[in-house]
């Protein structure tokens, strides 16, 4: 691994600690976490975001420009529009996802809990949502919040991200180790 992967996977970390201190210190966690959502999920439905963010043919003063718009078009705060200008500014428009994951994840420790990403094979019930989420507090002693995606390719079950653990209990899985172990028979 080369020293640019090192830093490339520390800045959104690094980004979001900022962050997290700037806004503790303008009292606007909250605003902060909720204007963050907003901008994410802007990335989130425009594939076209994306791509201008993570493109080199784009000049950074205008990737500056079209970040600081559409945080400003979502109805963030002045320190969020900012913020986004100087992760763009300095050529991270791309890292703007990872970032906000950081600063959710962080926040949600200093609150006291942790964020949980659960995929599964199909939309998950109310009980089973309760229960995967009681399972994760005994298991982790905190507080658990729950993001749900549906994956079909996962063909049953579900997959529990939790911080840097991973608890895979879908079907492709172990017929991928069926088949693995088989192979080698």
């Amino acid at each position: 691994m080369s020293s640019d992967d090192v830093i490339t996977g520390e800045a959104p970390d690094r980004y979001a600690a900022a962050l997290l201190e700037l806004a503790d210190s303008a009292k606007s966690l909250t605003r902060v976490e909720k204007d963050l959502k907003a901008v994410a999920q802007a990335f989130d439905v425009s594939p076209e975001l994306k791509r201008m963010a993570a493109s080199p043919v784009h000049a950074t003063e205008d990737k500056v420009a079209a970040m600081t718009a559409i945080a400003k078009k979502v109805g963030a705060s002045t320190l969020v529009q900012q913020f986004v200008g100087t992760v763009a500014a300095n050529r991270r428009a791309a890292d703007l996802p990872d970032i906000i994951k950081s600063f959710q994840a962080k926040l949600a420790l200093r609150r006291g809990s942790q964020i949980a990403k659960v995929t599964s094979a199909k939309a998950l019930t109310a009980a089973e949502k309760t229960q995967i989420k009681n399972t994760l507090k005994a298991v982790t002693g905190q507080t658990v919040t729950m993001e749900t995606e549906v994956d079909p390719d996962l063909l049953g079950g579900f997959v529990v991200k939790l911080g840097s653990r991973v608890f895979d209990a879908s079907l492709k899985t172990k017929l991928d180790d069926l088949r693995l172990a088989l192979k080698s028979a």
